[in-house]
């Protein structure tokens, strides 16, 4: 039987809904944090341990340091949504004009500035693999990671969105050091000083 678009494409937009109302249905209630990709829910078993809420922390108040008052780094709900992408991602931090964040629902991706990822021990191909495929697909400009396992830490700020055979990519990546000056948008940050997972060290703590 051959199965028309439409009627794909209806189902491929109930079975979304449906995991969208599971993911809603477990705030709060399991550990780690949960996301749509176009594979289905990823679960991110990091729960808020100290290298990863300092990072966050930090950049934020540095982020707003340097930003005009109307933008603003914001960490924690509500999610960035595409549902015809089959897509719903919860960014670490989310640089946004505090005018788009008026209304309901989640956010329009494309309003972000940049989406912020700090890297987990539990999952770091959710952040350097497949966000990094998502987030040029629904239009997040700028993508920077910052990675804490490593011995001396490191990142990458990724921009240009271009199109390529396997999809929107970006085209632009800059790598860097902790200890190095990285560029968000517009604007120039510290990386001195942020934390770094310990060798070995247990991440849920």
């Amino acid at each position: 039987m051959t199965i028309a678009p439409d009627d794909a494409q209806q189902g491929a937009s109930r079975l979304y809904r449906a995991m969208r109302d599971f993911v809603e249905s477990t705030d709060g209630t399991l550990p780690g944090k949960f996301e749509i990709t176009k594979e289905g829910i990823v679960l991110d078993m990091m729960s808020p341990v100290r290298p990863h809420e300092l990072t966050a922390l930090r950049l934020r108040k540095r982020l707003e340091k340097v930003m005009p008052e109307e933008i603003v780094a914001r960490t924690g709900e509500p999610d960035v949504e595409v549902e015809p992408e089959g897509i719903m991602r919860r960014p670490d931090i989310m640089v946004i004009a505090e005018a788009d964040m008026e209304g309901e629902g989640s956010f329009d991706p494309r309003t972000l500035v940049a989406a912020v990822e700090i890297v987990s021990r539990s999952n770091p191909d959710n952040d350097w693999v497949t966000k990094m495929r998502d987030y040029p697909l629904i239009g997040v400009p700028v993508h920077a990671v910052f990675d804490p396992r490593t011995g001396t830490g490191t990142g990458a700020v990724l921009t240009d969105i271009h199109p390529t055979p396997e999809g929107p990519r970006y085209a632009t990546r800059e790598d860097f050091a902790y200890g190095e000056d990285v560029t968000i948008g517009d604007w120039t940050i510290s990386t001195e000083g942020l934390p770094r997972h310990e060798e070995g060290g247990d991440e849920r703590r």
